[in-house]
């Protein structure tokens, strides 16, 4: 499999990064994937257990799936990463001028973001596959469904972050799991951190993923 998924820890400590061994000097910066926020319209904020992991100087990059809702969630996100923050449109964004889509080289990968509500069906892998294609990416970052997901199509990576706040989505759906990902880079092998809150808590899984051999 081009990826495995490592067993699920609860913080228990005061160390934020604990759950990663240490691995954070060792990858160096960490790319934030963040989306979804609805924040103040289906949101109040971020869990607080977020805000906390998210209070570090280890994130060099931000790349977020749009619908932040306000632009006092643009300058959190810019306070973070500052001029490396990647912010796509959602469909609720009104008022706030992001591009539709962006595609940046980190390491040795290519990686592209949209807010998916464009790909229809919506989280159809696809579609997405084919979006992907169409941006010339070998990782492509959406949202919209507020589900996080990491699925391997044809040798390209989909990753859905999830929303932050856990917001209900567009069809409804109100049983949602606020989460995002820590993504870390190093030659052909990405490492992805999937955080999620459940009762004030963080709970982080960990996947890691290889970019598969170039074809003779």
């Amino acid at each position: 499999a081009l990826h495995r998924l490592k067993q699920a820890h609860v913080w228990s400590g005061p160390q934020p990064f604990s759950a990663m061994s240490g691995s954070l000097t060792e990858f160096g910066s960490l790319v934030l994937l963040i989306g979804d926020f609805h924040v103040p319209t289906r949101k109040g904020d971020i869990p607080a257990c977020f805000k906390e992991l998210l209070n570090t100087d280890k994130i060099g990059m931000v790349i977020c799936t749009g619908n932040v809702g306000s632009k006092a969630v643009v300058e959190q996100l810019q306070g973070i990463a500052g001029e490396d923050c990647k912010i796509v449109c959602g469909d609720a964004d009104h008022g706030l001028e992001f591009p539709e889509t962006s595609v940046t080289q980190v390491g040795e990968f290519k990686v592209g973001v949209i807010h998916g509500h464009q790909i229809m069906p919506w989280g159809d892998q696809t579609a997405l596959g084919k979006c992907a294609g169409r941006l010339g990416v070998d990782i492509l970052v959406s949202g919209h469904t507020h589900r996080h997901s990491i699925v391997d199509v044809g040798g390209k990576f989909l990753i859905n972050p999830g929303s932050v706040t856990g917001a209900c989505n567009a069809l409804g759906e109100f049983d949602i799991t606020p989460s995002f990902m820590l993504m870390a880079i190093q030659g052909p092998s990405v490492t992805l951190y999937t955080y999620e809150e459940a009762n004030g808590e963080t709970k982080v899984s960990m996947n890691e993923l290889k970019k598969p051999p170039p074809e003779l």
